[in-house]
């Protein structure tokens, strides 16, 4: 395990090491059972709507409230994060993370439902933010890139083998039991970090008459910074408007997909799960500006496929989106790791307080367009948020070359 372990200290590390496969699988399977449980249950949103006999949209928001917890974690992580012992922090999270998971199986109405994902969302931000500061710190300027993409594509895997899991649990078992199952997921990530996170002190890189207050300032008046963090918000707030109402046009003639189905439909994140491996090796070569602009042109192209009404089409639209948002998301993480000279664990919290408050305001946001004119509306609000990262965009500087 003493070998194991070392995987997660990149520094020295070159693109040929062979530690770097395990660390990259290390950091990957790390990411995805952090947050596996932020996506699953968007495959079984129309279940939940009938279950809970609400509307599209309430529901949408009720499962999407994860990301309300994430976004004031975020914040609270990145305040106090000089202090945090690292991988104690992580493990605490995702043991606690069980807890609110497990409670679902048994929530009586939509408002429990609501704070339980609240309560995910604050232990799932935490692990994540403490995670994202590790590898920032732990990581040479060279690797960062790689460990940052390795970190996201966990991310991107979740999002596929969760909504899997979620929808084969929950039409075999029933609801219940998929909370269940997820709550001994967030379990198993809390034995991987104790077996392969490194003990290492919290980086007290803050000059010490510099508050986390004054840090954090220090970060939104830079215009990069600034630009990256809005970035996070357009790239999540698409997202989640994307994959999270696409279920009710998928389960909705002409298409009328089953539970199983909604389920499979969700292969769409295969290719993310490759693409996004290469965001690193992209802004090495090409720079971060023209690896986004690419990264949310290809999402883009997918809008109007979405729109038919033949299952294909769909499908390839949704791939395009998946693709384009998860690529675009890992180059701005790696570029808030390392444009931030110091006090990356607050800026790490900051770039996440606002990417998970574009998924909330996405959820919001797009689902009353949903519920008052339609898919296309909604389409055509996601449309606009990836127009307004690509302008911002033009505000971050090329990263310079290792």
């Amino acid at each position: 395990m003493t070998e194991l372990a070392a995987t997660m200290r990149a520094s020295g590390m070159h693109d040929h090491s062979p530690g770097v496969a395990m660390r990259s699988i290390v950091i990957g399977l790390t990411a995805f059972l952090t947050v596996v449980d932020l996506f699953a249950t968007q495959a079984i949103l129309p279940a939940l709507t009938r279950h809970y006999s609400v509307t599209p949209a309430a529901m949408g928001f009720a499962v999407k409230a994860s990301t309300m917890g994430m976004a004031i974690a975020g914040l609270v992580v990145g305040f106090f994060s000089p202090h945090i012992d690292r991988r104690l922090g992580i493990l605490v999270s995702l043991v606690l993370l069980a807890v609110p998971t497990m409670l679902l199986a048994s929530a009586p109405d939509l408002t429990v439902f609501t704070m339980l994902r609240i309560a995910q969302g604050l232990c799932m931000a935490c692990a994540f933010a403490l995670t994202l500061a590790y590898l920032g710190e732990q990581c040479s300027a060279m690797d960062a890139g790689g460990a940052f993409a390795a970190y996201i594509t966990g991310n991107v895997a979740s999002n596929l083998v969760g909504r899997l899991i979620s929808a084969g649990v929950a039409d075999t078992l029933g609801l219940a039991s998929n909370f269940y199952f997820f709550a001994l997921l967030n379990l198993a990530g809390a034995v991987l970090v104790y077996f392969t996170v490194r003990r290492v002190q919290p980086m007290h890189a803050m000059p010490a008459a510099q508050s986390p207050f004054a840090a954090m300032i220090a970060h939104w008046r830079s215009p990069q910074l600034r630009a990256a963090f809005a970035i996070g918000f357009c790239i999540l707030f698409a997202f989640i408007g994307t994959f999270s109402f696409v279920n009710f046009v998928l389960v909705r003639p002409p298409l009328a997909l089953g539970m199983m189905d909604l389920g499979f439909v969700y292969f769409v994140f295969a290719p993310s799960v490759v693409t996004t491996l290469f965001a690193g090796r992209a802004v090495a070569r090409f720079g971060t500006r023209p690896s986004i602009w690419a990264a949310l042109a290809v999402a883009a192209i997918g809008l109007p496929l979405m729109l038919s009404s033949h299952l294909a089409e769909v499908l390839a639209g949704m791939v395009l989106v998946g693709i384009g948002t998860f690529f675009a998301q890992a180059c701005a993480t790696g570029f808030v790791g390392q444009a931030a000279q110091d006090n990356r664990g607050i800026a790490s919290g900051t770039y996440l307080a606002c990417y998970f408050l574009g998924g909330l305001a996405g959820s919001a946001v797009l689902g009353q367009l949903f519920d008052r004119l339609g898919w296309a509306a909604s389409v055509a609000g996601i449309g606009v948020s990836l127009g307004i990262a690509a302008l911002l965009t033009t505000r971050l500087k090329l990263m310079p070359a290792p």
